[in-house]
């Protein structure tokens, strides 16, 4: 992948302030350094009509910057779809409604369409790859399920299985990064009150910011 750095950004959840704020913290540089976003951008947060805005601003700026698919924005193109509405409001749903709704109708972008059917299942960086939920142990990277990758959780969590590359992954929420021999988890909460987390490789450091 193109750049001299590579951020990766934790689960946003509608958390646009904070976004904001992580973004401002950290030295991306558009021109040269890669900019990984893991998915889950919307529901339970109070804009995330708001965080797709900031998303569609930051991939005018830049050819670096790579988005993945999360369970939510799956969950919210079958909702479109008229597929499955229970899913939707049972995962924090109203609130992305609300933030798109204009008295009483909701009024969804074409360009926020064309966004969430563009994001991508999985990255794969020269040590890592890079994926929103986490992998089925013991299945090569190109036999992996949609499911898998964006709804996995305690099979992949508690395996120390060796993927051939460490993989990094948001979804299921910690207090801290998550650091294994084979895994990094980012979801460090941001809508739960915690913090919004991004990565910064090569050098391995965590940048932050509170809720």
């Amino acid at each position: 992948m193109e750049g001299e750095r590579i951020y990766i950004i934790g689960d946003i959840h509608g958390c646009l302030d904070m976004l904001t704020r992580l973004m401002d913290k950290i030295e991306w540089r558009s021109d040269r350094d890669a900019l990984i976003f893991l998915g889950d951008y919307i529901d339970r947060g109070e804009n995330s009509k708001g965080v797709i805005d900031l998303m569609l601003k930051i991939l005018e700026t830049s050819s670096h910057v790579h988005c993945l698919m999360g369970n939510h924005e799956d969950i919210f193109l079958n909702f479109l779809a008229g597929e499955d509405i229970t899913t939707f409001f049972a995962n924090g749903g109203e609130t992305t409604i609300e933030s798109y709704s204009i008295d009483g109708e909701i009024l969804i972008p074409p360009d926020h369409i064309t966004f969430f059917k563009s994001l991508s299942p999985w990255i794969e960086l020269d040590d890592y790859y890079v994926v929103h939920a986490g992998l089925r142990p013991g299945v090569e990277i190109e036999g992996q399920t949609q499911e898998d990758l964006i709804w996995i959780r305690d099979p992949f969590i508690f395996s120390d299985y060796d993927f051939g590359k460490k993989v990094i992954f948001g979804h299921t929420p910690f207090t801290k990064p998550l650091v294994t021999d084979n895994k990094i988890g980012l979801d460090t909460g941001a809508v739960y009150g915690n913090r919004l987390t991004c990565l910064e490789l090569p050098r391995m450091k965590f940048h932050s910011v509170e809720a």
